[in-house]
C-alpha cells in the first residue's frame, strides 16, 4: 500500500511498525502528523570553521575531506569503533563513531562532507565524535533539528520528513483563506511546512515559523470564540440588577478594595445579563478573591437563588466554610459545610435542607456533587483552585442545575496576553490590590551558609509566638525523595529546631493524616511545619510568619510565589527566606526577581517570558490543546492580531462553513477533538 498524508506513518518507507510505535507515543500517527513536529533548532552547516579554530570539547562545523578509512575494530564488549582520518586541507582530524557500521559505511573516501560534532584533543591531534554530517554538494545547508524521542534519531526523522514533504507536493492543500493570507502578510501552508523544516534561508524560516505560529494560534483563538458564543444560551437564573448590596458592604469588617468592588459589579451584571456566566476571577494570594465570591454568593441568596463552591481539599472547604459564614450569617443567609468526613447523621440533614432550599450557601470537597445530592435552585457554581479538579468533576457540579452562572476562582495570576489565549472563552476578573494593611511579606535568597542564621531568626520568631513553614522539595513524591524529607525533618527535630513542636507533612499521607496535622499547626500546637508543596494552595494560619525554602532553585517562580503567600495573612511582619546555593544565571535571575517583588502578575510575566507557556497550556491545568510551536514571546506578540483576524472571520461566517473557510474549521475542530461543537 502506498503511503499519502492521512495513512498510517508506518507505511513511509524505513519507519515501520518499531519506530511507528516511537512515533506514536509522541503523538504522530499519520505523515500528516509528522509535518507538524516542528523542529526546535536548526543546525547551519555554512557556519564551518578550520579545524585549526576548533575548541577543545566544544561543538562545532567542520568541512572535511575522507582521506582514508580505518579498518573497524570490534572490542569483546559488543562495542564497535569506526575510524576515518580527514582534511580540511590544511589540518587533519580523526572521525570516531561507536557502534554504527551502517553510518560509517555511508561515508566515501576522497568525498567531501560538511559534519558537525564535539571536537576533543589537543593542538597535534583532534578527534571529532560521532558527527551528523551531509554531503558537500547538499542544495540545503540549514538542516532541521527535532525533539527526540528513543528510538528516532535525527537523520531518520529527517529521512522521513523529507518523504512527507514530497507526499504534500503531490497532495498540496491550504487551511486559510487567501484574503486572510494577503491581509496579515502570510505565505502558503506548503511553502511554510517546507521552510520550516528545510528553509532555504534565515528569512525562509522565520516566515514559514511566523506563518504556523499564527495559525496555531488562530485555531485556539477561533476554538475559544466558538465555545464561548455555544454556551450564549439563555439561563433561567436571571437576577434582578436592583437588588441592593449595601447591607452586604456594611457587615464587612473592612473596607472593600476598589479591585474587588470592580469584580463584584463585574458579577452582578453577568447574573443579571440573561446569560450563564462564565468568569475567572484571577487574583494574588490574599487579594481577597473570598470576599468577592461571599458577595457573588449574597447576591444570588436576595434573589431566592443557591450557590455551591467546591474546594480542592478538607482544610480548604473548612476556612472557606468558616469565612463565607462570618460574611453572610448576619444577614440571615445559611452557610453548610458538607466533605467527605462529614458525619452521615449531618449529612442526610444537610441533603435535606439543600432540597428543600434551606440551605443557600454550600460549602464543600466533590461531597457536593455526589448523586444524592439535590438542590432546590442552583444558581451559582463557584470553583476554587479548578485545575484541583478533573474536568469530569467540575462538569459534574454543574450539571447539578440547568445552565447555572459558573465563576472559578484562581490564585495563580496571568498575564493579560496568556489569558486571552487559555480562558479565551471565559470573562476575567483581576484583582491586583491587596487589602489596607496588609504588609508585603519580606523574602531574602541566601545560600546554604547562611542556613544556620536563618534558622536563628526562625527560633527568635517562634520564641515571639509565631509560627513557621519549613519548605523541602519532593517534586516527582519518589520514595528516594520522600526518604530524604523525612530524613530532613527527623534530623530538623534534633538539631536546628530542638525544643520546638515539629511535625511532617507531604502528599503521601493520607488525605485523613494530612488534615490531622494541618489541625494541630492552625490551632498553634504545632510551632514550625515541615512540609513540600502540598501547602501551595492550603489553609489560612494568620499566625504563621516565616517561611523557610530549601533547595529554592527546585522551584519555579510562580510556585515560589504560591508558596510564600502562606504567611503574610495576619497582622504579623512576615519573612520568606530562600535557600540554594546554585549559581546558574537562571536561578540568580530567579532569586532576584522573588526577593524584589510580591506583585504576582509581575512575577507570573517574568515566569512566562524565562520558561515559555509551559503550564499554562498544559492540559492539566484546564484541559485545552497545548501548543507545540507558539511561544510566549509569539503570544505576546501576535495575541491581539490573531484575536482581530479570529473576530473578523466569524463575524462574516458564525459557522465557518463558508467553502474558502472549511478547511480551517475542520483544522479547530481537530485540534479542540470537536469540543465547540458537541
Amino acid at each position: 500500500m502506498a503511503a499519502d498524508l492521512f495513512s498510517d506513518i508506518e507505511f513511509l518507507k524505513g519507519v515501520g511498525k518499531a519506530k511507528g510505535e516511537m512515533y506514536r507515543k509522541i503523538g504522530i500517527n499519520t505523515p500528516y502528523d509528522l509535518l507538524y513536529h516542528i523542529p526546535r533548532d536548526y543546525l547551519d552547516y555554512r557556519a564551518y570553521i578550520p579545524i585549526v579554530q576548533a575548541e577543545p570539547e566544544a561543538y562545532s562545523v567542520l568541512r572535511l575531506t575522507i582521506t582514508k578509512k580505518l579498518p573497524v575494530k570490534r572490542i569483546r564488549n559488543r562495542l564497535v569503533i569506526c575510524n576515518a582520518v580527514a582534511t580540511d586541507g590544511i589540518s587533519d582530524i580523526l572521525i570516531v563513531i561507536y557502534n554504527n557500521v551502517y553510518l560509517f559505511n555511508s561515508l566515501k573516501e576522497f568525498e567531501t562532507y560538511y559534519m558537525y560534532g564535539k571536537v576533543t584533543g589537543g593542538f597535534t591531534r583532534k578527534e571529532i565524535t560521532s558527527p551528523l554530517f551531509i554531503p558537500a554538494d547538499s542544495k540545503i545547508l540549514i538542516q532541521p533539528v527535532y525533539k527526540l524521542t528513543q528510538g528516532l534519531s535525527v537523520n531518520a526523522i529527517r529521512g522521513h520528513m523529507q518523504q512527507a514533504l514530497a507526499l504534500l507536493e503531490q497532495q498540496p492543500f491550504e487551511t486559510l483563506p487567501e484574503d486572510i493570507r494577503e491581509k496579515y502578510g502570510l505565505p502558503p501552508l506548503d511553502w511554510s511546512l517546507k521552510n520550516v523544516h528545510f528553509p532555504e534561508s534565515d528569512v525562509s524560516a522565520e516566515q514559514a515559523r511566523r506563518r504556523i505560529v499564527f495559525e496555531e494560534l488562530l485555531k485556539l483563538q477561533l476554538g475559544m470564540i466558538m465555545l464561548k458564543l455555544r454556551k450564549r444560551s439563555h439561563t433561567v437564573f436571571e437576577m434582578n440588577i436592583r437588588t441592593s448590596m449595601e447591607d452586604f458592604f456594611a457587615a464587612l469588617p473592612f473596607a472593600m478594595t476598589d479591585d474587588q468592588r470592580k469584580a463584584v459589579d463585574e458579577i452582578t451584571a453577568d447574573l443579571c445579563s440573561g446569560y450563564p456566566m462564565d468568569r475567572l476571577l484571577q487574583g494574588d494570594v490574599g487579594s481577597g478573591k473570598t470576599a468577592v465570591a461571599a458577595a457573588a454568593c449574597c447576591f444570588a441568596a436576595k434573589n431566592g437563588h443557591q450557590s455551591a463552591i467546591m474546594a480542592p481539599t478538607e482544610i480548604l472547604a473548612s476556612q472557606h466554610f468558616r469565612t463565607f459564614r462570618n460574611f453572610l450569617q448576619g444577614l440571615g443567609i445559611n452557610v453548610g459545610l458538607l466533605t467527605g468526613s462529614t458525619p452521615a447523621k449531618q449529612k442526610a440533614d444537610i441533603r435535606q435542607r439543600l432540597k428543600s432550599g434551606e440551605i443557600q450557601v454550600i460549602v464543600g470537597t466533590h461531597a457536593i456533587i455526589q448523586k444524592d445530592v439535590e438542590y432546590k435552585s442552583l444558581a451559582l457554581v463557584i470553583t476554587d483552585e479548578q485545575h484541583r479538579f478533573g474536568v469530569a468533576q467540575r462538569a459534574a457540579l454543574a450539571e447539578k442545575s440547568v445552565s447555572p452562572h459558573k465563576l472559578i476562582m484562581s490564585a495563580t495570576p496571568i498575564p493579560r496576553t496568556l489569558a486571552l489565549n487559555v480562558f479565551g472563552d471565559l470573562d476575567v476578573s483581576s484583582i491586583r490590590q491587596l487589602p489596607n494593611g496588609r504588609s508585603p511579606v519580606k523574602t531574602y535568597a541566601v545560600t546554604g551558609k547562611k542556613r544556620d542564621g536563618a534558622f536563628g531568626f526562625v527560633r527568635a520568631r517562634l520564641d515571639e509566638g509565631r509560627q513557621a513553614y519549613i519548605v523541602c522539595p519532593m517534586i516527582e513524591e519518589s520514595e528516594s525523595e520522600l526518604f530524604a524529607v523525612k530524613t530532613y525533618a527527623e534530623n530538623a527535630a534534633k538539631t536546628t529546631l530542638k525544643g520546638y513542636s515539629t511535625a511532617l507533612l507531604h502528599g503521601k499521607m493520607k488525605p485523613a493524616e494530612k488534615e490531622e496535622v494541618m489541625g494541630r499547626f492552625s490551632s498553634g500546637e504545632i510551632q514550625a511545619l515541615i512540609c513540600t508543596t502540598v501547602v501551595e494552595v492550603g489553609v489560612d494560619v494568620p499566625n504563621a510568619a516565616v517561611m523557610v525554602i530549601e533547595n529554592a532553585e527546585r522551584f519555579g517562580l510562580s510556585q515560589l510565589h504560591q508558596l510564600r503567600g502562606r504567611v503574610g495573612r495576619g497582622k504579623f511582619e512576615s519573612t520568606c527566606i530562600l535557600i540554594t546555593d546554585n549559581k546558574n544565571d537562571d536561578c540568580i535571575r530567579r532569586m532576584k526577581i522573588i526577593s524584589s517583588t510580591t506583585d504576582g502578575f509581575k512575577i507570573a510575566q517574568a515566569d512566562l517570558d524565562m520558561r515559555g507557556p509551559g503550564d499554562f497550556f498544559g492540559s492539566a491545568q484546564h484541559g485545552l490543546p497545548p501548543l507545540k510551536l507558539a511561544g510566549a514571546s509569539d503570544i505576546t506578540a501576535m495575541s491581539e492580531e490573531v484575536r482581530k483576524c479570529a473576530e473578523e472571520l466569524l463575524l462574516d461566517d458564525p459557522t465557518l462553513d463558508k467553502p474558502e473557510n472549511r478547511a480551517i474549521k475542520i483544522e479547530t475542530l481537530k485540534l479542540f477533538n470537536k469540543e465547540v461543537t458537541s
